[in-house]
């Protein structure tokens, strides 16, 4: 059930601009080609032939994307035969984690860090900043003020760690607005000056025990390594499957 309902949330996710390709949901950012941003998700038990593999391809390739998916593979269990026939290969396989809001354990950080929801554009641009700079992107702009602002109005929520001392944003996260109760924490990041003072844990812990208030009963995330996955533990977090990105380079 679990497994279904990410995939509910991932395809609703996509937003009113998402394009489908046979049995295929595929999110497109018209204004950033990074992976993360760009991805399809499958129909549920879905055995997709070759012609709907290549479908899939070009509607990416025409859009100068690299063809991409994200998606619990329990929930599909015949689509990544059909991929890795068509010269797909996996980006990795990722636990998926989940904490009840009302299971969080409290991680504070540093006392000389404020953790707390922001939803002003200033507060916005700067939360992008860091998560720009954490994941190698581009420095940050409107857009991706906007992307963050439609994740609020979709009910999602965004937190800051602001230095106290400096009033400077050094940590940041994000929780997509719900989908039956189901919603993705994302984005965690720290800059490097701020790392192993329990920030990222503490950002965690706020996103999700808030997410309650927000209508979300079972946020999400997946981390992409094992440092990452001890800090979501160590709040509340457990593993109950996987999530697979597959990618046509």
């Amino acid at each position: 059930m679990l497994n279904t309902d990410v995939h509910a949330y991932l395809r609703a996710a996509a937003g009113d601009g998402a394009h489908r390709a046979g049995p295929f949901v595929i999110r497109f950012d018209e204004h950033d080609d990074a992976l993360p941003f760009n991805y399809a998700i499958p129909d549920d038990d879905v055995a997709p032939t070759a012609d709907e593999v290549a479908a899939l391809v070009a509607a990416f390739r025409e859009r100068a994307r690299t063809p991409r998916l994200e998606y619990v593979p329990q929930a599909a269990p015949k689509v990544e035969d059909a991929l890795l026939a068509a010269g797909f290969t996996a980006e990795g396989r990722y636990p998926l984690l989940v904490c009840p809001p009302g299971e969080v354990v409290r991680a504070p950080a540093d006392a000389a860090v404020r953790i707390a929801l922001v939803d002003d554009d200033a507060g916005l641009l700067a939360v992008a900043r860091v998560m720009n700079a954490a994941f190698e992107a581009p420095e940050a702009t409107g857009h991706d003020v906007a992307r963050l602002r439609r994740l609020l109005d979709r009910g999602g929520l965004v937190a800051a760690a602001t230095d106290t001392a400096t009033g400077q944003v050094v940590g940041g996260g994000q929780t997509g607005g719900p989908h039956r109760g189901v919603a993705e924490v994302a984005g965690i990041a720290v800059l490097d000056s701020h790392r192993r003072r329990g920030v990222a844990g503490a950002v965690t812990a706020l996103l999700t025990s808030a997410g309650a208030g927000a209508g979300i009963t079972t946020p999400f995330l997946t981390p992409a390594d094992d440092r990452a996955a001890r800090v979501y533990t160590r709040v509340g977090y457990r593993n109950v499957g996987e999530m697979l990105h597959i990618s046509l380079r």
